[in-house]
């Protein structure tokens, strides 16, 4: 047995495959021009199964993840149908009336040098917290973009990630990895999986390329997890009594007019037993409804949906809709690498699309593996714990997050918002901080780790956004005196560059239409 691990296997295509075929291979320049041979990367997709595509929203870290890969960011705008994202607007999330609130991508002016929340506070009744904090937010009304044309490739004036369509995404990935980065495209059915003597995955059996040996297997597959699930039995652990979305119903919906707007960050509309995500591409929308089939029937959401639709786009765009049902039970794997094979995606586990977590865990993870790739058999163990470890930890702080948006409503009008108050579906560590958090503001110095999921900022949009209250101290230290000085100076300047991006910044579709015709300037 080759004990150095230089031969890697993927199973599954689709954004998740293709994805991470890009980063292993970037890092380890599986360029076909090498003189160095002894590294290859095979990715075996299946011709017979359609892949769903791993979400439509990404996090401003594809833009490096794109970058590392030598993607040029005008092709990508061009081949997959992209648009940008500065954040995502939450409607409805409060009370269920016309209330709403917006986390942008831009952390709070001058972050690292002083807590604003607390300074904010006092004028919690006249402006938003991201209003106030952030210049970002007010491009979301006007569908606005992060930069203008002659802003260089990746670079920003605010930050930035992106909306795109799953699988032209996949299909761009594809070619480029196979004609820059060298990756071996293989097109077959897995028939069987072979075991070496000690427990690992010697080979696979495929239908038309026969036997595909390898010293490290990254499962693709998706939500069937043929290799990690399937075959290694590693089993999920389901997280539906903290997260109850388990449907979704999604329809893809045209523009009236090639004109029309589009939207520069992810709509997010509660409803009785769920919410509505709107996602704005060049040429359609993307709408879909995920929701709780415990707390409401396939019928109603359907309703719901059209009449979004309807009210949103037109009343005929709802009358053409047709929508697709995707069924999911939350959770994750208990591991997600064991002996040879890790599992990247779908594979891995799922929650719910809110936030958009699916693509950058896939990001994170394939960067992992293409970072730390063990020297040999003999410590690949080791780099398994540390990524289980860090991976469990991650799908940890993601549901946490993800519940603090339901546990911070004040809905009770249905069952489905009473019950995400239930304390026993609240994790014991996000009701520890949400108590903390009532007496003082999270900031970047609570950060526990270096890399956490969700910087302290976000939790600020969404505490605050939902008018959580932090009570004021009691007294007033001398730091705190200096600093509201200070805060007023941040204040004011957030003010002014609000007033200059709304000014000078393009419309997502003028832009997007000059990166079309001229495309950016290459840094």
């Amino acid at each position: 047995m080759n004990h150095n691990i230089n031969r890697i296997v993927i199973v599954g295509g689709g954004t998740a495959g293709w994805l991470s075929a890009g980063i292993i291979a970037a890092e380890h320049r599986v360029a076909a021009e090498s003189a160095d041979h002894s590294f290859q990367l095979t990715l075996v997709e299946s011709p017979d199964i359609p892949t769903i595509g791993v979400g439509e929203g990404t996090w401003p870290s594809m833009r490096s993840t794109l970058q590392k890969m030598g993607i040029s960011e005008t092709d990508f705008f061009r081949e997959c149908s992209a648009s940008f994202k500065q954040g995502t607007l939450f409607k409805g999330w409060r009370s269920g009336n016309d209330d709403s609130y917006c986390h942008p991508f831009s952390a709070p002016h001058g972050y690292t040098e002083i807590n604003l929340a607390p300074h904010w506070q006092a004028s919690r009744d006249q402006i938003g917290f991201a209003d106030a904090v952030s210049p970002q937010s007010v491009l979301f009304a006007d569908r606005q973009a992060p930069k203008q044309i002659s802003t260089p490739e990746y670079a920003f004036n605010v930050n930035y990630g992106y909306h795109l369509d799953a699988g032209k995404f996949a299909e761009f990935l594809r070619k480029h990895c196979v004609e820059k980065l060298g990756v071996t495209h293989i097109k077959a059915n897995v028939l069987g999986i072979n075991s070496a003597e000690n427990g690992d995955i010697a080979s696979i059996d495929t239908d038309s390329h026969g036997t595909i040996e390898g010293n490290l297997f990254v499962d693709c597959s998706g939500q069937r997890s043929m290799l990690l699930g399937d075959h290694f039995g590693i089993p999920v652990l389901s997280k539906n009594t903290v997260l109850f979305n388990n449907t979704a119903l999604a329809a893809q919906i045209p523009y009236d007019s090639d004109s029309d707007p589009i939207e520069s960050c992810t709509l997010s509309t509660a409803q009785s037993a769920g919410w509505i995500w709107d996602i704005g591409l060049p040429t359609r929308r993307g709408i879909g409804h995920v929701y709780s089939s415990d707390h409401n029937t396939e019928e109603r959401a359907s309703e719901e949906l059209l009449s979004y639709i309807a009210k949103t786009v037109s009343k005929k765009a709802a009358a053409a809709a047709t929508m697709r049902k995707v069924q999911f039970s939350p959770g994750h794997r208990a591991k997600f690498w064991h002996k040879n094979c890790v599992a990247i995606g779908m594979s891995a586990g799922f929650i719910e699309p809110l936030e958009a977590s699916a693509l950058v865990l896939v990001e994170l993870s394939a960067g992992m593996i293409a970072e730390q790739l063990p020297a040999n058999r003999d410590v690949m163990d080791l780099v398994a714990k540390r990524f289980n470890d860090k991976f469990l930890y991650r799908w940890d702080r993601i549901i946490e997050f993800l519940k603090l948006h339901y546990i911070l409503s004040h809905r009770q009008d249905s069952a489905y918002w009473r019950d995400n108050h239930a304390p026993s579906s609240i994790p014991d560590n996000l009701r520890d901080l949400v108590e903390l958090w009532r007496h003082q503001s999270p900031w970047h110095r609570d950060t526990v780790n270096a890399d956490e999921m969700f910087p302290s900022a976000s939790f600020q949009y969404v505490l605050y956004g939902m008018d959580f209250e932090t009570q004021p101290s009691q007294t007033l230290r001398r730091s705190e005196l200096t600093a509201q000085s200070q805060a007023q100076t941040l204040f004011r300047e957030n003010a002014q560059r609000r007033a200059q991006l709304q000014s000078s910044m393009p419309t997502n579709r003028d832009l997007i239409n000059k990166i079309h015709t001229y495309g950016f300037q290459k840094i």
